[in-house]
């Protein structure tokens, strides 16, 4: 009954978010919707060919579907884990191996984690058949099924040392333990930010200098870098082998201090003529200049004191009405470790639309950046930056009008429309007025 009721559930989910007719309709019958979407929607720059159009709607449904419905369906496999009992029975079976409370918790925690991964592999597997479809990976199975099974080994070794933490911090101080959570959490993010491009992207991408593997375009980007006045060594720019598994450009900024560094895509050098590489350059360069990654993190710890407090009253409201029913002694039990999952679930969604327009705010300053570094360099930044979004949307099947809503909750951009808009009519030195962040001289100010 729970599995038919989270099935009608995302159907309907996804049919009143994207606001259209059920995905599975036939082709003939999207060629028809689109060319009637195509004089109904607001005129806008970014567009699409009518059979691309419908493509593309077909696509953002999916991507609906898969971004809420993903939720609920990892909110309702947690909640099983919960209500049958399943948390409660690993941890009395682990319980039979052994009496050693922290050894119980090295036992204890993997096993649960696994069972959450794998009731939440159909989503997965769900989301690459999407991606497949529609020409947004070329990744095979082997492959894909490969970099799964090191997501997971990392999940079960970080995501263990994590709960024996959290479950020392609550036994220690059953009624501060979120407090000291939070400031254990503060060093955490920067450690984990500064080793994610050294010893976990590696493990999924292949990268290489760019100086290496086109020096040529790193002469240029350099041209773009001494407008700013900082220094990004070529040391610090790398290629990644996107187009080993996936079709769309890209390029971005990662890591912090001595590991951060500029990251552009195989596919992006491929596909993207100079000069829209030296925006999306421009753009990239905008987060390392504007130091967001450092923003970020701030608000992130802001943002997190605060879930962290909600979780903790969550948390033991949930213990206190439901452990009873689930087998459940205490917050100190090991099988709570399911409760706090679910909590963080809970408020990981929850959150989803402040740091999402936190991160569309950004990348609209960096997109603002990008033009204007460009300026003198590239002879049509408005042009070429529009030109840019345009071939971006075309690559990723990018729906013109997505539903406000989906926006505001899930979307870590601003829609590619608004983005190609912009771009095209952002000219403050013919308006006379000053750039944001370059003087009319063309220096950073």
């Amino acid at each position: 009954m729970q599995r038919r009721w989270s099935c009608l559930a995302l159907v309907l989910l996804v049919l009143l978010l994207s606001g259209s007719r059920p995905a599975m309709a036939t082709r003939a019958a999207e060629a028809v919707q689109a060319a009637s979407d195509a004089q109904s929607e607001p005129s806008l720059v970014y567009t699409l060919p009518s059979a691309e159009l419908a493509r593309a709607r077909s696509l953002y449904e999916w991507r609906t579907l898969l971004e809420f419905g993903g939720t609920l369906w990892n909110i309702l496999t947690l909640l099983a884990i919960l209500v049958f009992g399943w948390a409660a029975g690993l941890r009395s079976w682990v319980f039979r191996w052994t009496s050693r409370g922290w050894l119980q918790g090295i036992c204890f925690a993997p096993l649960l984690l696994l069972l959450a991964s794998l009731l939440n592999l159909p989503v997965d597997i769900l989301a690459h058949h999407v991606a497949l479809s529609y020409g947004q990976s070329i990744e095979g199975w082997g492959s894909w099924f490969g970099d799964w099974s090191k997501a997971l080994m990392l999940t079960l070794i970080v995501g263990t040392v994590a709960l024996l933490v959290v479950f020392a911090l609550i036994r220690r101080s059953p009624r501060h333990w979120w407090i000291w959570l939070w400031l254990l959490s503060l060093p955490t993010q920067l450690a984990v930010v500064f080793i994610l491009p050294v010893a976990v992207d590696p493990l999924f991408n292949h990268f290489e200098p760019l100086e290496t593997a086109d020096p040529a375009l790193v002469a240029q980007l350099e041209r773009v870098v001494a407008k700013t006045g900082t220094r990004i060594p070529a040391s610090r720019m790398y290629l990644m082998r996107a187009s080993e598994k996936v079709t769309g450009a890209n390029a971005y900024v990662t890591g912090f201090g001595a590991s951060k560094r500029v990251v552009v895509w195989d596919t992006t050098i491929k596909n993207c003529p100079t000069d829209e590489i030296l925006v999306i350059f421009g753009h990239e360069l905008g987060h390392y200049v504007l130091n967001h990654i450092q923003r970020g993190l701030a608000m992130a710890s802001a943002i997190s004191f605060f879930a962290l407090w909600i979780g903790f009253r969550l948390t033991h409201w949930l213990t206190a009405r439901y452990g009873g029913l689930w087998g459940i002694i205490s917050l100190e039990d090991w099988a709570a470790a399911g409760i706090l999952l679910l909590v963080l679930s809970l408020l990981t969604f929850a959150v989803e639309p402040l740091s999402n327009s936190i991160s569309r705010t950004q990348e609209h300053q960096a997109d603002v950046f990008g033009q204007e570094v460009v300026h003198g360099i590239v002879a049509d930044p408005q042009k070429t930056a529009a030109l840019s979004f345009q071939r971006l949307g075309e690559e990723s099947l990018e729906y013109p009008w997505p539903n406000p809503f989906v926006v505001f909750w899930s979307y870590s951009h601003p829609p590619i429309s608004e983005r190609e808009r912009f771009a095209a009519h952002y000219n403050p030195w013919q308006a006379g007025g000053p750039p944001r962040y370059f003087t009319r001289a063309g220096a950073l100010r």
